[in-house]
């Protein structure tokens, strides 16, 4: 199923643009035109996030979910949301147009997981805020299905589970930013930059980060009998 491109002519009154400042980096001819009305923009601008907003959804979707929900249903209803908010956006762009579209993907993500998983957890104290919206259950648990996929190969079940629960537990006694680092920098394919402003941390602060938590997976992989990953 596609992603809806919202034609903003449709029933849309056009944004005012006075307020956008100057700098609003690559996306900036493309907003300003959408913000004007201009349906090719605005689709243009689907266009440009969609992979990657379908990337950081499907790693993010709880496995129980998977084959119930498409991740472009929920890219769809982020979208939806984007463009009904989009003025909002203009008037106050503090973070980049992406940032800003992956954070509305993740809580429409996260509503699906309480509509359709309910509220029962393993631990509230996981359930604490990782910055960009993420939780420690959540990235922890993204981290062991996508590691266990690479690990072994379908049909030996037992081993992937048994895998699956050793790596649950090693990565979950890594320190939580790091663990939130290595999920937005090697699987959701964050630059150092977006990933430092997801978090809210210096950029060097994040490589820092980033290296640290490489070198602790590969050990816990080296462990497990894996290949390990390289930084």
């Amino acid at each position: 199923m596609s992603v809806l491109a919202v034609d903003p002519r449709r029933g849309q009154e056009a944004l005012l643009v006075s307020s956008i400042p100057e700098q609003m980096g690559e996306d900036d001819e493309l907003l300003r035109l959408a913000a004007a009305g201009d349906g090719e923009s605005w689709q243009a601008l689907v266009g440009r996030s969609r992979d990657r907003l379908r990337r950081v959804v499907a790693f993010r979707l709880d496995p129980r979910l998977r084959g119930r929900v498409d991740p472009s249903d929920v890219l769809q209803e982020a979208y939806l949301e984007a463009w009904r908010d989009l003025g909002s956006y203009l008037d106050r762009p503090e973070i980049p147009f992406f940032l800003w579209l992956r954070g509305i993907a993740g809580n429409k993500l996260r509503e699906l997981h309480r509509h359709h998983l309910g509220t029962q957890r393993r631990d509230p104290r996981r359930e604490v805020s990782i910055h960009g919206g993420a939780t420690s259950e959540t990235t922890t648990t993204a981290l062991a299905a996508r590691l266990v996929g690479n690990l072994t190969r379908a049909s030996e079940e037992a081993v992937r589970h048994e895998l699956k629960l050793q790596l649950h537990e090693a990565i979950d006694a890594m320190d939580p930013l790091d663990r939130e680092v290595l999920a937005l920098r090697y699987f959701e394919q964050l630059s150092p930059a977006e990933t430092a402003g997801v978090l809210g941390i210096k950029e060097k602060a994040a490589g820092a980060r980033y290296l640290r938590a490489v070198r602790r997976l590969k050990a816990i992989l080296q462990s497990l009998g894996g290949d390990g990953l390289e930084p």
